[in-house]
């Protein structure tokens, strides 16, 4: 029986599910089915072709997308549990494995550290010496971009083009030999150091490639330069069939701006001429009226592959335009279509959806949602956990519960200062990494003193000391052992970092205030679980036991069932996401395509308007059922009006002439809503009728 016939897969589908004759490049477009046709090939691959689970790889971009992908695979296989055998994971989670098991190879202790994006930021704000945030963060993204494009440091001296690169290739330099000295890594090592170890250790990558004998690359145009390298080292070898699969779509290259480049997808081809490409051009989202604005905006960039999305879901309803005067208005009229439109047809706040250029043009929106009380969620938002004074806090915790753990040591006892420098801390991380000991044990290690003058040590001292007294006390748990509860060996730790004069003498006082609300909250709700909860029907716990509880709290955020809200969203966070009623606002020159650098050089300009032109073909496939696309004719700018012009995307959509302006009927305003209330009430509801037929959904 074919695979068209016994799994619903479409001849596109089933032929990029079965082919096994070498390498394939799968270009799937919005909505196209990609995660069904890399599941069904997984699972061919074990029930067909004899592979071995352990012996697969799929890499995709996000946790979310592999947890997805391992359970949508798990229901395919006539044993389940093999799926748990499977490698489904980021490519940073593969970079992870795989420096765990060579560390040794590349010079590092077993046990060495990752550094999170706070940690990096402090150290580089230590180097440049700078309170400067922009300025930290533009050297952060240039030293990512350099380590993403496998450039070292002195090759980024070599080629800086002027005085800020030439300070940020320096800072470059101190910061790899920084983390060197601490046995730590960065987000971007976890790529590029398996590259390099691949590149000069032939022993290490045959042992790779034995392992993992077949991969499978998910959204393959958002590969970086590192990324496609270490894909290319993992399928080729002397004598070695190249054996993966990559899955893209370049109309949906979005992530330049972090090292993505749609030329791995060009590159593809020359380095594997045997490539074999599959076209998947069925959408099963969006009605056909969506895909062909969609497909006519995105026919005005040049096309590495040429394909048409076509879908079998009808015409659909017209996709509208709507110029309003300025942003306030085109929020209250988003806020109010939403709430009758959800009346009209009893939808879910759910299915709707409004997607903008910046996380900016959110506020006021925001502000138009909760007039009507309208419930939303905003994609990509901070985290409570995320937040700096809570990771400052919860540093101490993680030390506490685990003295190995070397980047919470790192931030603790630079959070407040307490005398412990960067020359202090390199220093300690050399002697830590030639022991193969953590941070913590290097300070009473035997030899220490020979590397560090007493002034150096004994602050070092002191804050371990005071580590191993909360230690001892964080374990035990009861009123009976005086002054041991959670609350109380929290409320000493407090008081000994003083973290509060810290807030006030490095912040301002409103922003300060804020924080340390923040860490008040949290130190209130740590008490709170650690008494047994409101009502005290929950045993106690220890700080020991909190500090595990909030560590897998923060790992399974975002995992809960999705609230009944509209989703707000930037375009670049909806990739991937899917809703019936999508409202693209803010579609004016200047936002979308955004302006960039006026100064660019002709080329740079047509590349960023490219990619901008990818990105409105982005907003528009997020839509099933109804696209609404909106500008304004002014908008605030620094408390002041300017005035704007419809951006050149929408006359690229070629919409009838009928919809690209809506009729004054169209526009609810509050004047003539009350009226329009009363002929929804008057009408015969349809039901969920327009939602009881939407597409299986096969991202």
């Amino acid at each position: 029986m074919s695979y068209v016939t016994q799994y619903g897969l479409n001849v596109p589908q089933s032929e990029a599910a079965t082919y096994m004759d070498g390498p394939c490049l799968v270009l799937a477009g919005a909505g196209s089915g990609k995660t069904r046709v890399i599941t069904q090939k997984i699972a061919h691959l074990i029930e067909h072709c004899g592979y071995d689970a352990k012996h697969i790889a799929a890499l995709t971009f996000t946790n979310k997308a592999a947890m997805e992908m391992q359970e949508r695979i798990a229901k395919l296989l006539k044993e389940p549990k093999k799926a748990k055998q499977l490698t489904v994971s980021t490519f940073h989670s593969l970079g992870v494995k795989i420096l765990r098991s060579e560390a040794h190879e590349l010079g590092l202790k077993d046990r060495f550290s990752i550094m999170d994006s706070d940690d990096c930021f402090s150290l580089v704000q230590d180097l440049a010496a700078t309170t400067d945030k922009q300025l930290i963060r533009r050297i952060q993204g240039a030293m990512s971009l350099w380590k993403n494009g496998l450039i070292d440091p002195e090759s980024a001296l070599r080629t800086a083009a002027n005085e800020d690169d030439v300070q940020a290739a320096r800072i470059y330099r101190s910061y790899v030999a920084t983390l060197s000295a601490y046995q730590a890594v960065d987000f971007d090592d976890l790529i590029r150091l398996p590259v390099e170890l691949f590149r000069s250790n032939e022993a290490v990558r045959d042992k790779w490639q034995r392992k993992l004998r077949y991969l499978l690359v998910d959204e393959y145009q958002d590969t970086n330069t590192c990324q496609y390298e270490l894909v290319k080292l993992l399928v080729t070898g002397i004598g070695k069939k190249p054996m993966f699969t990559a899955v893209g779509d370049d109309d949906q290259a979005i992530y330049a701006w972090r090292g993505a480049t749609i030329e791995n997808l060009k590159q593809l081809q020359i380095d594997f001429p045997d490539l074999k490409l599959i076209k998947l051009e069925q959408n099963y989202r969006s009605s056909t009226r969506i895909l062909q604005a969609a497909n006519a905006v995105i026919s005005n960039n040049p096309k590495l592959f040429e394909k048409q999305l076509w879908s079998e879901h009808g015409l659909g309803d017209p996709v509208k335009v709507m110029a309003m005067p300025d942003d306030d208005e085109e929020a209250e009229q988003i806020a109010i279509m939403i709430s009758a439109h959800r009346f009209e047809r009893r939808a879910k706040f759910s299915d709707y959806a409004i997607l903008y250029r910046g996380n900016h043009q959110g506020r006021v929106i925001e502000q138009a949602l909760r007039k009507e009380r309208i419930p939303y969620t905003i994609s990509g938002g901070q985290s409570f956990f995320d937040r700096a004074e809570i990771k400052d806090i919860i540093s101490y915790l993680r030390l506490i519960a685990n003295q190995d753990d070397d980047p919470a040591f790192i931030r603790a006892v630079t959070t407040p200062k307490r005398g412990v420098g960067q020359s202090t801390l390199e220093v300690l991380g050399a002697f830590a990494g030639q022991w193969q000991i953590s941070l913590f044990e290097a300070v009473f290690k035997g030899g220490i003193e020979a590397k560090l003058p007493q002034r150096q040590l004994a602050p070092l001292r002191s804050f371990a000391n005071f580590i191993n007294q909360l230690e001892a006390r964080a374990t035990r748990v009861g009123r009976a052992s005086s002054g041991d509860n959670a609350a109380q060996v929290l409320d000493d730790m407090m008081k000994e970092i003083n973290y509060e004069y810290y807030l006030y003498d490095a912040f301002e006082d409103r922003q300060a205030q804020s924080k340390w609300q923040n860490v008040l909250d949290f130190t209130s709700w740590l008490k709170e679980k650690g008494n047994g909860g409101k009502d005290g029907s929950d045993p106690e716990k220890s700080l020991l036991d909190l500090t595990q509880m909030v560590a897998l709290m923060t790992m399974l955020e975002g995992r809960d069932e999705e609230p009944d809200a509209v989703r707000m969203s930037t375009l670049h966070a909806s990739k991937g996401l899917e809703f019936p009623h999508v409202f693209l606002v803010g579609v004016e020159e200047g936002i979308l395509p955004h302006k960039g650098d006026p100064d660019a050089p002709f080329e740079t300009l047509g590349a960023r308007i490219e990619e901008e032109r990818r990105l409105m073909y982005v907003g528009i496939t997020r839509a099933q059922r109804t696209l609404h696309v909106s500008w304004c004719k002014k908008r605030k700018r620094a408390r002041e009006s300017v005035h704007c012009d419809v951006s050149r995307f929408i006359k690229e959509m070629k919409l009838d002439e009928g919809d690209a302006v809506p009729t004054e009927a169209e526009i609810i305003t509050p004047q003539n809503r009350l009226a329009n209330l009363k002929a929804l009430l008057q009408k015969p509801r349809p039901g969920n009728a327009d939602l009881t037929t939407e597409p299986e959904k096969l991202k």
